[in-house]
């Protein structure tokens, strides 16, 4: 017999998805700066999710990698710290 699935269950189910394509967007973008120096890599990954990502995105990015950013590049996690929860101004 074939169980259905809880809410409970499809919510995380959904979250881990989410937190998995916000990683990889993440990634990338610390990929396409990774030549840069690593100071300046980490600042423009930063401001590039602070500027593009809605604040629903940033508030789950910086969130859901609190305690584990083992799927975070390093120059990601080094930014994570920068990305804004709200906009500015």
């Amino acid at each position: 017999m074939i169980e259905a699935k809880s809410s409970e269950a499809t919510i995380r189910d959904h979250a881990s998805e989410n937190l998995a394509k916000l990683a990889l967007m993440a990634n990338q973008i610390g990929g396409f700066f990774k030549s840069y120096p690593d100071e300046q890599a980490v600042a423009s990954i930063a401001e590039h999710i602070n500027q593009f990502w809605t604040k629903r995105m940033r508030e789950d990015f910086r969130a859901g990698f609190e305690k584990d950013m083992s799927v975070l590049s390093p120059l990601v996690r080094q930014a994570r710290a920068k990305i804004r929860l709200a906009p500015s101004g």
